[in-house]
């Protein structure tokens, strides 16, 4: 992962993100991002021996405190067909929605 985002990355973010940001608004969140990340590398170097149990919010979350597995077995439920029925126009299970214009932006 890079060290820092460059203007280049952060411009190519906004794009695909069909943002629309003033030059002083993209180079605050730049600069917000990037001290982030300093952050984030600063916690990968603490150092945390492989015998720490995980805990949550400071409670060991021993296998003993952790809730068993249930079985995913699928039910049947008429849900989908009540959801259908109030649609105005539906085909094989799926809602039918009229095309929306759009423009690029």
């Amino acid at each position: 992962m890079a060290d820092t985002i460059t203007p280049e990355l952060f411009d190519y973010l906004v794009e695909l993100a069909a943002l629309e940001l003033a030059s002083d608004e993209a180079e605050y969140l730049r600069h917000q991002l990037n001290q982030q990340l300093t952050a984030i590398r600063e916690l990968e170097r603490i150092a945390v021996p492989d015998d720490i149990p995980a805990a949550a919010h400071g409670v060991p979350f021993t296998a003993a405190a952790r809730p068993a597995l249930r079985a995913d077995e699928p039910v049947p439920s008429d849900l989908a067909l009540a959801l259908l029925s109030g649609s105005p126009d539906s085909d094989d299970g799926y809602f039918i929605v009229p095309e929306i214009q759009h423009q690029d932006l």
